[in-house]
Protein backbone atom coordinates (compact mmCIF):
# COMPACT_ATOMS: atom_id res chain seq x y z
CA UNK A 1 0.00 0.00 0.00
CA UNK A 2 1.31 3.44 -0.95
CA UNK A 3 0.99 6.19 1.65
CA UNK A 4 1.96 9.80 0.88
CA UNK A 5 3.38 11.58 3.93
CA UNK A 6 4.77 14.82 2.52
CA UNK A 7 1.77 17.14 2.63
CA UNK A 8 3.81 19.84 4.35
CA UNK A 9 5.81 20.09 1.12
CA UNK A 10 2.81 19.94 -1.18
CA UNK A 11 -0.71 18.56 -1.20
CA UNK A 12 -2.44 16.76 -4.04
CA UNK A 13 -4.72 19.21 -5.88
CA UNK A 14 -8.30 18.69 -4.77
CA UNK A 15 -10.93 17.64 -7.28
CA UNK A 16 -12.87 20.89 -6.88
CA UNK A 17 -9.68 22.92 -7.43
CA UNK A 18 -8.89 21.07 -10.67
CA UNK A 19 -12.48 21.44 -11.86
CA UNK A 20 -12.40 25.18 -11.15
CA UNK A 21 -9.06 25.55 -12.91
CA UNK A 22 -10.22 23.81 -16.08
CA UNK A 23 -13.57 25.59 -16.14
CA UNK A 24 -12.10 29.08 -15.71
CA UNK A 25 -9.18 28.40 -18.07
CA UNK A 26 -11.60 27.39 -20.82
CA UNK A 27 -14.20 30.12 -20.30
CA UNK A 28 -12.10 33.09 -19.14
CA UNK A 29 -8.94 32.69 -21.20
CA UNK A 30 -8.47 36.39 -21.91
CA UNK A 31 -5.77 38.56 -20.39
CA UNK A 32 -7.40 40.54 -17.54
CA UNK A 33 -5.32 43.57 -18.58
CA UNK A 34 -6.70 43.61 -22.13
CA UNK A 35 -9.29 46.24 -23.04
CA UNK A 36 -11.37 44.03 -25.33
CA UNK A 37 -14.46 42.14 -24.17
CA UNK A 38 -12.72 38.79 -23.64
CA UNK A 39 -10.09 40.45 -21.48
CA UNK A 40 -12.59 42.49 -19.51
CA UNK A 41 -14.68 39.39 -18.82
CA UNK A 42 -11.55 37.82 -17.33
CA UNK A 43 -10.89 40.99 -15.31
CA UNK A 44 -14.40 40.86 -13.85
CA UNK A 45 -13.96 37.20 -12.94
CA UNK A 46 -10.61 37.95 -11.30
CA UNK A 47 -12.20 40.73 -9.25
CA UNK A 48 -14.98 38.38 -8.17
CA UNK A 49 -12.51 35.73 -7.01
CA UNK A 50 -10.46 38.36 -5.20
CA UNK A 51 -13.59 39.38 -3.29
CA UNK A 52 -14.37 35.75 -2.44
CA UNK A 53 -10.79 35.10 -1.34
CA UNK A 54 -10.71 38.21 0.85
CA UNK A 55 -14.03 37.24 2.43
CA UNK A 56 -12.57 33.86 3.42
CA UNK A 57 -9.70 35.62 5.21
CA UNK A 58 -11.89 38.41 6.62
CA UNK A 59 -10.00 41.26 4.95
CA UNK A 60 -10.51 43.78 2.14
CA UNK A 61 -10.08 42.73 -1.48
CA UNK A 62 -7.56 45.53 -2.08
CA UNK A 63 -5.39 44.08 0.70
CA UNK A 64 -4.82 40.90 -1.32
CA UNK A 65 -2.04 40.64 -3.90
CA UNK A 66 -2.00 37.51 -6.06
CA UNK A 67 1.46 36.22 -6.96
CA UNK A 68 3.40 33.00 -7.61
CA UNK A 69 3.47 31.50 -4.12
CA UNK A 70 4.74 31.71 -0.57
CA UNK A 71 8.39 32.41 -1.36
CA UNK A 72 7.57 35.42 -3.51
CA UNK A 73 5.07 36.66 -0.92
CA UNK A 74 7.67 36.42 1.87
CA UNK A 75 10.31 38.17 -0.22
CA UNK A 76 7.93 40.93 -1.33
CA UNK A 77 6.72 41.73 2.18
CA UNK A 78 10.10 41.59 3.93
CA UNK A 79 11.95 43.67 1.35
CA UNK A 80 9.16 46.27 1.27
CA UNK A 81 9.09 46.61 5.05
CA UNK A 82 12.88 46.73 5.25
CA UNK A 83 13.21 49.47 2.65
CA UNK A 84 10.42 51.44 4.31
CA UNK A 85 12.32 51.18 7.58
CA UNK A 86 15.56 52.27 5.97
CA UNK A 87 13.85 55.44 4.73
CA UNK A 88 13.25 56.29 8.38
CA UNK A 89 16.77 55.35 9.43
CA UNK A 90 15.67 52.04 10.96
CA UNK A 91 17.57 48.99 9.73
CA UNK A 92 17.08 46.29 12.36
CA UNK A 93 14.98 43.18 11.73
CA UNK A 94 14.04 40.46 14.20
CA UNK A 95 13.13 36.92 13.17
CA UNK A 96 13.69 33.36 14.39
CA UNK A 97 16.20 30.62 13.63
CA UNK A 98 13.44 28.23 12.50
CA UNK A 99 11.97 30.28 9.66
CA UNK A 100 11.59 28.92 6.13
CA UNK A 101 14.51 29.63 3.79
CA UNK A 102 12.32 32.06 1.86
CA UNK A 103 12.59 34.26 4.95
CA UNK A 104 16.10 33.38 6.12
CA UNK A 105 17.72 33.84 2.71
CA UNK A 106 15.93 37.15 2.21
CA UNK A 107 17.22 38.35 5.56
CA UNK A 108 20.73 37.23 4.66
CA UNK A 109 20.49 39.28 1.47
CA UNK A 110 19.33 42.33 3.45
CA UNK A 111 22.18 41.83 5.90
CA UNK A 112 24.59 42.29 3.00
CA UNK A 113 22.81 45.56 2.27
CA UNK A 114 23.59 46.87 5.75
CA UNK A 115 20.62 45.69 7.79
CA UNK A 116 21.19 44.22 11.24
CA UNK A 117 19.44 40.86 11.61
CA UNK A 118 18.60 39.24 14.94
CA UNK A 119 17.56 35.55 14.73
CA UNK A 120 15.98 34.40 17.96
CA UNK A 121 16.82 30.90 19.23
CA UNK A 122 13.85 28.68 19.93
CA UNK A 123 13.66 26.43 23.05
CA UNK A 124 13.05 22.68 22.97
CA UNK A 125 9.30 23.30 22.81
CA UNK A 126 9.75 24.75 19.31
CA UNK A 127 7.70 27.80 20.31
CA UNK A 128 9.06 31.34 20.23
CA UNK A 129 9.08 33.07 23.62
CA UNK A 130 7.32 36.42 23.77
CA UNK A 131 9.93 37.75 26.21
CA UNK A 132 12.70 36.94 23.71
CA UNK A 133 10.92 38.94 21.04
CA UNK A 134 10.41 41.84 23.42
CA UNK A 135 14.04 41.82 24.57
CA UNK A 136 15.31 41.82 20.98
CA UNK A 137 13.46 44.98 19.98
CA UNK A 138 15.39 48.25 19.72
CA UNK A 139 14.61 51.79 18.63
CA UNK A 140 15.97 50.80 15.20
CA UNK A 141 13.71 47.77 14.71
CA UNK A 142 11.57 48.18 11.59
CA UNK A 143 10.23 44.65 11.16
CA UNK A 144 9.62 41.37 12.96
CA UNK A 145 9.02 38.18 10.96
CA UNK A 146 7.68 35.04 12.65
CA UNK A 147 6.04 32.08 10.91
CA UNK A 148 2.60 30.89 11.99
CA UNK A 149 3.23 27.13 11.85
CA UNK A 150 6.59 25.47 11.37
CA UNK A 151 7.06 23.38 8.23
CA UNK A 152 9.33 20.80 9.92
CA UNK A 153 7.95 20.18 13.42
CA UNK A 154 4.48 21.69 13.17
CA UNK A 155 4.65 23.98 16.18
CA UNK A 156 2.20 26.88 16.15
CA UNK A 157 3.65 30.21 17.19
CA UNK A 158 1.91 32.79 19.44
CA UNK A 159 1.24 35.14 16.54
CA UNK A 160 -1.57 37.05 18.23
CA UNK A 161 0.49 37.86 21.33
CA UNK A 162 3.53 38.87 19.26
CA UNK A 163 1.33 41.01 17.03
CA UNK A 164 -0.23 42.84 19.97
CA UNK A 165 3.24 43.62 21.33
CA UNK A 166 4.38 44.99 17.98
CA UNK A 167 1.24 47.08 17.52
CA UNK A 168 2.04 48.81 20.81
CA UNK A 169 5.60 49.44 19.59
CA UNK A 170 4.40 50.46 16.10
CA UNK A 171 6.69 47.91 14.46
CA UNK A 172 5.67 46.10 11.25
CA UNK A 173 4.89 42.39 11.59
CA UNK A 174 5.28 39.83 8.79
CA UNK A 175 3.90 36.32 9.19
CA UNK A 176 4.75 33.39 6.92
CA UNK A 177 1.48 31.48 7.20
CA UNK A 178 2.13 29.07 4.34
CA UNK A 179 1.73 26.03 6.62
CA UNK A 180 -1.26 27.51 8.46
CA UNK A 181 -3.73 28.84 5.91
CA UNK A 182 -6.19 26.11 4.96
CA UNK A 183 -5.46 24.21 8.16
CA UNK A 184 -5.99 26.75 10.95
CA UNK A 185 -8.68 29.46 11.24
CA UNK A 186 -7.38 32.77 9.90
CA UNK A 187 -9.27 35.96 10.73
CA UNK A 188 -7.36 38.96 9.43
CA UNK A 189 -9.99 41.30 10.86
CA UNK A 190 -8.59 40.52 14.31
CA UNK A 191 -5.16 38.95 13.75
CA UNK A 192 -2.59 41.73 14.43
CA UNK A 193 -0.29 41.24 11.43
CA UNK A 194 0.72 43.68 8.70
CA UNK A 195 1.71 41.04 6.15
CA UNK A 196 0.62 37.42 5.78
CA UNK A 197 1.96 35.06 3.11
CA UNK A 198 0.23 31.92 1.82
CA UNK A 199 0.58 29.36 -0.96
CA UNK A 200 -2.21 27.44 -2.71
CA UNK A 201 -0.52 24.07 -3.12
CA UNK A 202 -0.30 23.64 0.66
CA UNK A 203 -4.09 23.21 0.94
CA UNK A 204 -5.28 21.46 -2.19
CA UNK A 205 -4.77 24.20 -4.74
CA UNK A 206 -2.42 24.07 -7.72
CA UNK A 207 1.24 25.06 -7.71
CA UNK A 208 2.44 28.43 -8.95
CA UNK A 209 -0.03 30.70 -7.19
CA UNK A 210 -0.27 32.29 -3.76
CA UNK A 211 -1.26 35.51 -2.10
CA UNK A 212 0.11 38.22 0.12
CA UNK A 213 -2.13 40.06 2.56
CA UNK A 214 -0.93 43.60 3.21
CA UNK A 215 -2.82 45.54 5.84
CA UNK A 216 -4.07 48.91 4.65
CA UNK A 217 -1.37 51.46 5.40
CA UNK A 218 1.53 49.00 5.45
CA UNK A 219 4.19 49.73 2.78
CA UNK A 220 4.33 47.50 -0.28
CA UNK A 221 6.70 48.48 -3.09
CA UNK A 222 6.74 46.92 -6.59
CA UNK A 223 8.84 43.76 -6.50
CA UNK A 224 8.56 42.64 -10.13
CA UNK A 225 8.61 45.40 -12.75
CA UNK A 226 6.59 45.37 -15.94
CA UNK A 227 2.88 46.02 -16.22
CA UNK A 228 0.49 47.67 -13.79
CA UNK A 229 -1.18 44.50 -12.58
CA UNK A 230 -2.12 44.03 -8.91
CA UNK A 231 -2.53 47.77 -8.34
CA UNK A 232 0.96 48.33 -9.73
CA UNK A 233 2.55 46.21 -6.97
CA UNK A 234 3.23 43.01 -8.91
CA UNK A 235 3.72 42.99 -12.67
CA UNK A 236 2.78 39.95 -14.74
CA UNK A 237 -0.41 38.59 -16.23
CA UNK A 238 -2.58 37.30 -13.41
CA UNK A 239 -3.03 33.52 -13.31
CA UNK A 240 -6.82 33.59 -13.14
CA UNK A 241 -7.46 29.82 -13.41
CA UNK A 242 -4.97 29.17 -10.57
CA UNK A 243 -6.54 31.93 -8.47
CA UNK A 244 -9.94 30.29 -8.97
CA UNK A 245 -8.54 26.90 -7.96
CA UNK A 246 -6.88 28.40 -4.88
CA UNK A 247 -10.08 30.12 -3.79
CA UNK A 248 -12.29 27.05 -4.02
CA UNK A 249 -9.60 24.92 -2.34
Amino acid sequence: MFVYLDNAATTKPSKIALEAYLSVAEKYYGNPSSLHTVGQNAAEELAAYREKFATLLHCKAREITFLSGGSEADNHAIVSAAHAGAMKGKKHIVSTAIEHHAVLHTLKKLEKEGFKITLLPVPASGIVRIEDVKDALTDDTCLVSVMYANNEIGTIQPIEEIGKLLREKKILFHCDAVQAVGHLPIDLATLPVDYLALSAHKFGGVKGVGALYTKTGAPLFPFIEGGAQERGKRAGTENLPAVAAMTVA
